[in-house]
């Protein structure tokens, strides 16, 4: 099955959009097939204020309707606990949420960007879109992360290169409960690191130091730009660690 084949046979679909590469090509594809897509977006704690942004941005490129819907995730109470089923529990929320707005605005086939590449054994979040029955073009069409962006990138979509982006929660590790104040340093940090040209790395929470993990192009960098980490993340860390295992 194509992407063309499958919006001709789900002409009206919901998206859960989270303005990264893969949902931004799907609503891309659809615009592109003619279906009557609607992109919803869930705001939280756990995503930082930029990937808003870059979700409002591509989707007034493009021209394609987006809703942004609001969720309490501090009211998810076994999503804070954040043992190993924290995905299972907070998607299950999220999602259930997003499916019931669809539905109400006459949306009743639901689509989500996990694509032919996510290994569904490492994703308890996938179990939720089963069960909910959201559908997954990119998967259905065998269309890799790799194609994704070979394809988003000859759209001329500026999500092409964008780097992979998991949730504030994963910086936390597992076993370690969340909280508003915890999330609120790591979003600190990464902006930070960000302002300072860093790119697909990670903030993480470790017994309160920030461990930071840069791809293997960066560590260098980060090593001569020590004195001014420090500086910006101290405030919020007693103490800031360099992994010397790259992130990959």
């Amino acid at each position: 099955m194509t992407l063309e084949q499958f919006f001709a046979e789900n002409p009206k679909v919901a998206l859960g959009f989270s303005g990264g590469v893969d949902s931004s090509y799907l609503l891309y594809a659809a615009k592109q097939a003619g279906a009557d897509v609607k992109a919803y977006y869930i705001k939280s704690a756990f995503q930082p204020e930029f990937e808003l942004a870059d979700a409002r941005r591509l989707a007034q490129d493009i021209g394609a309707d987006i809703t942004v819907l609001e969720a309490d995730v501090f009211a998810n109470a076994e999503a804070l606990k954040n043992g190993p089923d924290r995905c299972y529990h907070c998607k299950q929320a999220l999602f259930g949420m997003l499916q019931a707005k669809a539905i109400a605005d006459g949306y009743s086939v639901l689509i989500d960007g996990t694509n032919a590449s996510d290994d569904a054994g490492d994703r308890p979040g996938m179990r939720v879109l089963e069960a909910l029955g959201v559908r997954s073009p990119l998967r259905e069409c065998g269309i890799t992360k790799a194609e994704v962006r070979r394809l988003s990138k000859e759209a001329g979509l500026f999500t092409w290169d964008k780097p992979a982006y998991a949730c504030l929660a994963t910086r936390v590790p597992t076993g370690t409960p969340i909280t508003a104040d915890a999330l609120a340093k790591i979003e600190r940090a990464e902006n930070a690191l960000f302002q300072l040209g860093f790119t697909d790395f990670r903030a993480r929470m470790l017994n309160g130091a920030a461990r930071l993990q840069f791809p293997p192009g960066q560590l260098e960098r980060a090593l001569e730009l020590r004195e001014e980490i420090l500086r910006r993340l101290a405030p919020d860390f007693t103490a800031v660690l360099l992994d010397l295992q790259p992130r990959i």
